[in-house]
């Protein structure tokens, strides 16, 4: 392992060591009909990261666990008939509130999330389903989070408003000191004709009026004077967040993909997924994704979890 492979799993570890000293989160594993995503339910079992509701064919779940060379005899498994049918399963699990996160396993997303947004029988909330990508990369001193990349195509200025304050909240989740977000667009100046810099100004100001909370924001920034102080004082650019943001709001799903996968393809950043704006946080792991990847998933998913158990009982009291 190289120096920057290592320091970069660092981070992931210490998502995990904080997830390890919380009690395991009920999780339904949506499906984990292959090697792949039931070794990884499995490990995060193991690691007491979760505790696994298995949702699928029992042939085929145990075919999967034959394969990943591991016991899965002590595990709860409800049937399913195929893979619509797992996800309608584990969805209607959280609504009898049997657990208190999804994780995805081999049936393709569009499945998973169609049960979970379906109008009469899903878990959508009042705030808008996003995703955010918890990247660690190589040379940065904390997480980055980037949103939305694989959710919301193009989201309109009210739709940002929650996919905003979602990664805000995850951000206090996985317990970064201090939220700096950073609203990208090409430039660093309102121009009328890049729609994405009027959006940003105006989600700066609803930001100063308290509509969006818990963080600094500042934007429109271009990724070079979001990330690099250098880049923002040559720019001339003073405030909190140029330069150091770490949560990166994209304008489009376009954008934020292809963001994310420079950074995995081009820098060796990894990239947990999670699915955040529905009753539970929905763990969304890829096949190329490494161990510590999905380890990190589960351990972002247990910490926002927690954070939602500890909201829930301030308010109580």
């Amino acid at each position: 392992m190289d120096t920057a492979e290592g320091a970069s799993h660092e981070r992931y570890q210490r998502l995990v060591s904080y997830a390890k000293s919380l009690p395991p989160v009920p999780t339904v594993v949506v499906h984990p009909c292959d090697k792949t995503s039931m070794g990884a339910a499995f490990e995060a079992f193991r690691l007491g990261l979760i505790t696994p509701i298995l949702v699928g064919p029992p042939a085929r779940v145990q075919e999967a666990a034959r394969a990943a060379g591991v016991d899965i005899s002590g595990l709860e498994l409800v049937e399913s008939a195929h893979s619509h049918d797992s996800a309608a399963k584990a969805v209607d699990l959280i609504r009898q509130g049997k657990a208190e996160a999804l994780m995805k396993g081999s049936l393709h997303t569009d499945e998973l999330m169609g049960a979970v947004v379906a109008r009469e029988t899903g878990i959508r909330t009042a705030r808008r389903i996003s995703h955010c990508f918890v990247m660690d990369v190589p040379g940065q001193d904390e997480p980055l989070i980037i949103t939305d990349a694989a959710v919301n195509i193009s989201p309109s200025l009210e739709d940002k408003v929650d996919i905003v304050q979602n990664a805000i909240d995850l951000a206090h989740a996985i317990r970064l000191p201090e939220v700096r977000v950073a609203i990208l667009s090409a430039t660093e100046t309102v121009n009328p004709k890049v729609p994405s810099t009027v959006e940003a100004a105006a989600l700066c100001k609803m930001a100063d009026r308290g509509q969006i909370t818990g963080a600094i924001l500042d934007g429109p920034l271009a990724l070079d004077n979001a990330i690099s102080e250098e880049a923002a004082a040559i720019k001339h650019i003073v405030s909190p967040v140029a330069g150091r943001a770490n949560v990166l709001v994209v304008p489009d799903l376009e954008a934020g993909n292809m963001l994310a996968k420079s950074l995995t393809f081009l820098a060796g950043a990894d990239a947990a997924g999670i699915v955040l704006g529905a009753r539970v946080p929905i763990i969304l792991t890829s096949r190329a994704d490494s161990v510590i990847t999905r380890l990190a998933s589960c351990a972002v998913a247990s910490l926002v979890a927690d954070a939602r158990r500890r909201k829930a009982s301030a308010a109580i009291a």
